[in-house]
Order: structure tokens, then sequence, then C-alpha cells
């Protein structure tokens, strides 16, 4: 019945919940534990179903998640396996065959660490909900996934492979680029449009001597830039505020105008309709000469958002769309695109990273939030990895800059300084 509606030959072995098997023997093999997990695909079918099925341990891959998951795309990319709409007697067949396997029943609870947001997409208050949901899981959590930075972002890996050279590393050499790219130097302001963990507001303040601006809407975030910027005696140089980016419009410095306003995987929680307000806040908020950087996930034109686990489970109300959308959008709004740069391949490395650390330290992680949410992380990080290496999903650097009334920009004519020795910052 599964390769009538897959459409094609099982791509993975599969063992049942009474023992039997079926499928290529050399295949990662996907273990259907109980009958729970066929009545969620019934209630639930496609990837939502599936998803769910893993995350309460119904379905479970007796190999390396990340070979199973690997397969059965490539499966479908490569045999072009499509599933054929079911007849009546297809229906029939595979109703009478739920019911023989005792899979036939009411729905299944949805897993506790589903996001269950109210209220009208995008409003201040659910965009809070839907951040909340994700990064205040805890700031606990994070300081076990993440390195000594806290950057929650693709890192820029100028030393893969070297001795030594490890996430940390990657990310302040990111961390470093952005300052390079943005032309940061002592004296200047800069607005850090959600800061996340303060990982670029603290570098900018401490190594390039510029006064930050940092917003984020996430609670556990802000109490955590607020106590980082205290201990290194950061105040006269950060100002930490739990805000909403929208409000920002009524902060003292915006009519003055920053040199430089920075949004580094930010843009993805906007919305759609909202991003060319969003680009013109970024305009805006920038004097003449100023420099804006965007670092922002990519998706195609066929797949504009996260898919339905992503945007049931970790990020809410998300969107993505092609580059070339994003620069047209800046465009419009009066700024002139400077240089785009593409990290996808270093996303690869940086989820990798990640990875390794939720399977080394399992037990912490369960321990912190619980099996159900660690296998959500676990699918996350696993999937988010595979659709950067198949080029489903890209991240890239846009800088853009205001220029003044006559046309100037105030921008340096090559590139040359922003790769040079990069790696010395460590």
């Amino acid at each position: 019945m599964a390769e009538r509606f897959l459409g094609g030959a099982l791509p993975v072995r599969v063992r049942m919940w009474d023992g039997s098997e079926t499928g290529p023997a050399d295949a990662p093999t996907v273990h259907v534990r109980s009958r729970r997990a066929l009545r969620r695909l019934l209630w639930q079918p496609g990837e939502l179903g599936l998803a769910e099925a893993y995350i309460t341990g119904d379905i479970d891959l007796a190999d390396d998640l990340a070979d199973g998951l690997r397969v059965m795309r490539g499966a479908a990319r490569e045999r072009g396996l499509r599933p054929p709409a079911p007849g009546l007697g297809d229906r029939i067949r595979a109703a009478v065959t739920a019911v023989r396997l005792g899979a036939v029943g009411t729905r299944p609870p949805v897993p506790a660490s589903r996001a269950g947001l109210r209220g009208a997409v995008h409003s201040k208050a659910r965009d809070r909900a839907a951040i909340s949901h994700h990064y205040d899981l805890s700031n606990a959590f994070y300081t076990l996934l993440l390195d000594g930075t806290m950057a929650y972002s693709c890192g820029y890996w100028t030393g893969e492979g070297e001795p030594g050279y490890g996430p940390a590393d990657a990310q302040r050499d990111k961390l470093e680029l952005i300052c390079r790219k943005l032309g940061l130097g002592p004296g200047g302001r800069l607005l850090d449009i959600g800061c996340g963990w303060g990982s670029l507001t603290l570098y900018a303040a401490r190594h390039h001597g510029v006064r930050v601006t940092a917003v984020t809407l996430a609670a556990e975030q802000a109490a955590h830039v607020t106590r980082k910027v205290g201990e290194l005696g950061l105040e006269d140089r950060v100002e930490v505020l739990h805000s909403d980016y929208r409000d920002v419009r009524g902060l003292p410095d915006f009519r003055a105008g920053y040199d430089a306003v920075s949004t580094v995987e930010m843009g993805e929680h906007v919305g759609d309709a909202e991003y060319p307000a969003f680009t013109a806040l970024l305009h805006d908020v920038l004097r003449p000469g100023g420099r804006a950087f965007v670092q922002q996930m990519s998706r195609g034109t066929t797949a504009p958002g996260g898919g339905a686990f992503i945007e049931s489970y970790i990020a809410p109300d998300m969107h993505m769309r092609p580059l070339g959308e994003t620069v047209g959008l800046l465009e419009g709004a009066g700024l002139e695109v400077r240089d785009t740069e593409s990290l996808r391949e270093h996303y690869v490395l940086t989820v990798e990273a990640w990875r390794r650390t939720l399977e080394a330290r399992w037990p912490e992680f369960v321990a912190l939030v619980g099996e159900e949410t660690a296998r959500v992380w676990r699918l996350y990080l696993v999937g988010g990895a595979l659709a950067f290496e198949e080029r489903r999903m890209g991240v890239d650097q846009i800088l853009c800059v205001r220029p003044d009334a006559s046309g100037a920009a105030a921008m340096p004519a090559t590139r040359h300084g922003w790769y040079e020795k990069l790696g010395a910052a460590r």
C-alpha cells in the first residue's frame, strides 16, 4: 500500500512495531513504533504528520537521521517519486488496511512544542509571541548549543580544516567582516535591529569603538545582552532596547541618522506584506552616506516560507524570498545595493557544528527542555543543513548605502581591506 501511494519502490527500509520489515536491506531503516504513527499520518498527511510522528517518538530512524532524509529526498529527486491521485478503490483498500492495523481512531494530541499563535499575522502582539516561542526557549539552552560568541546566525569559515579552527572562530570572522563592510570606527553610531544575544553589538562596541543601539523583541535576549554590557563595562557605548523594530522611529537618534544599521537573520521574521515598510525603515534611519547591512536567508519562488514543520515548531510566520526580490525591495526603498555575497556553504558548516553539539550533549539538552523539544531541534538542524546543502535554501549578505541628494555614496572604490588578514581578528 505504501509503494502504491508513494508512486514507486520504497527508498528506505521500514520496520513495523511487530518486527516485520520491508524495503531495501542496505537502506536507512525507518522504525514505525506504534499504530499511533499511522493515525497521525491519516489525520495529518504530508510533512507535518511525519514530523510530528518523529517528534513524539512514534517514528524513529535506526540509522543517522541526516542519511535517512538525504536518501528520501534523493529518491524523490532522482527517481521522480510522485504520489498519484488515489482513486476510490485505492481509498477503500487503504481504509480497510488501516482498520485491520488498528490505526483508525481519534486524532492524536498535538505535540506540546507546537506554536499556538493567535491574532492577526505580524501584528505586534503576534510577532512578540512568535519571537518568544523560538528565542525565549531559555538562555541556558542557547548557551549550551552555541559557542562563546552566542552568535545564532551563519558563520564565515575562513579557516575550515585548519588545526584548532572552530565555530567560534568562524563567528568572529563573520562579525569582523560585517564591521568592515559597514566601515565602523570609533565614535560611529550603529543601530543593530534584531540583535540576538548581542554578538555583533558587543563585538562592534569592543573592537571598533562604535556606540550601538541594540534592539530585540525577545525578553531573554534583552536580559542577556544587558548583563553582558555590564560585565564588559560597555554602558557608555551600548543601549539595549526590548522593543519592536517598528518602534525605533521614536528613538532620539532617529532624526539625526545613524552611520550604520544592521539586521542579521531577522528579516525572515518581518513578513511578506510588511517587508517594504521594513526596507523603508532601513533607509530612513540612516544619515546620507550611511550603510545598511542585511544578512538574510533566501528560498526559491515555489516555496517562500519555511515549510509546515519549520513554521509550526521553529519560526512561526516566517517568510523567505529569492535574493533578487530582496535586492529589489531594498532598492525600491531608496538604498543603493553595493555588494551581495552568498554564504550558503558556510551555513552547512555552521548548522552541522550546532548539530554535533546537540548530539554530543544530548542528555543535557533533554534535561533542560524535555525529549520532545530536543527531537524538534534535532529534526530542525538536520533538515536545515540538508536544505542549504541541496540549494533549496540560501543565505546572503547584502550591503547597501543611502546616497546623498547629489548621488554621492562615500563608498570605497574597491573591496580591498574587507577580507585581508581576516583571521587576524582571532
